[in-house]
């Protein structure tokens, strides 16, 4: 079991789902956790959940699309725990729907909470874990950005697949700080996957017959605890990569 103690995480999107998953399972490895959401009771929710655990975390109200947010959510997490390690950007709100129904608005507020956020964030963060001698940082896509068929995914995937390359570039702008940086593919009990999956009943019946591991994963278990492992030291040679945690069903080779 990797042991994260002494080190500091920040985790957007933490009110639910993945990030919610991330945050308890790095604190039970002991880090600190800076909790981050644009609903500040869901994300003091997680943050009680923490301590109620025994660990240490610190809740914090940000909207990923506001540049003000995000150095308030830096400069707040460093200052009530004295540096930054880890940083998880997962939040961010995705243009669903074919080309012609995705509005110019919905396509620019994935942009803005995706691809932009990330890279904002990234750059705010960096410093600060470079100052403490490296730390990894977690970006997210999805394989819908890989589909054949792109019917009603092209909006989304082209916002999901701009962080694939603002990762590679950190990975090799930032690896001699011992910065690491890795973007994961999950399919995890979110409330967004079920939505999809209510929303879409013939199609998530398709999709779940791909998944070689048979199920989806759990947040905590199976996303937030592979996010220690890969926070680690016996993974300290890996970044700038693509990991699926999806059970096998994505192919992005």
């Amino acid at each position: 079991m990797t042991d994260l103690s002494g080190r500091v995480a920040l985790i957007t999107g933490a009110g639910q789902g993945i990030g919610q998953g991330v945050a308890l399972a790095m604190a039970g490895a002991g880090a600190a956790v800076a909790v981050t959401g644009r609903t500040l009771s869901k994300v003091e929710a997680t943050a009680q959940m923490v301590r109620e655990r025994g660990g240490k975390a610190l809740a914090l109200a940000c909207d990923v699309k506001l540049a003000e947010d995000l150095a308030a959510a830096v400069n707040a997490t460093v200052g009530e725990f004295g540096g930054l390690d880890i940083l998880v950007n997962n939040a961010q709100e995705v243009p669903l729907g074919t080309l012609d129904d995705v509005t110019d608005e919905a396509f620019t507020a994935g942009f803005e909470s995706g691809p932009l956020a990330t890279m904002r964030l990234m750059k705010l963060a960096r410093p600060h874990i470079a100052a403490r001698g490296g730390g990894t940082i977690f970006n997210f896509c999805s394989s819908a950005g890989i589909r054949w068929d792109m019917t009603g995914y092209g909006a989304y995937g082209a916002v999901k697949q701009a962080i694939r390359s603002l990762t590679r570039a950190a990975a090799a702008e930032w690896g001699g700080e011992g910065i690491r940086v890795l973007t994961i593919a999950p399919h995890a009990e979110s409330p967004g996957l079920k939505w999809w999956i209510e929303n879409n009943p013939e199609e998530a019946k398709a999709f779940f017959r791909t998944i070689p591991l048979g199920r989806v994963g759990s947040l905590e278990g199976d996303i937030g605890r592979a996010l220690v492992a890969l926070s680690g030291q016996d993974l300290a040679y890996l970044t700038g990569a693509t990991i699926p945690l999806d059970g096998g069903q994505a192919n992005f080779d």
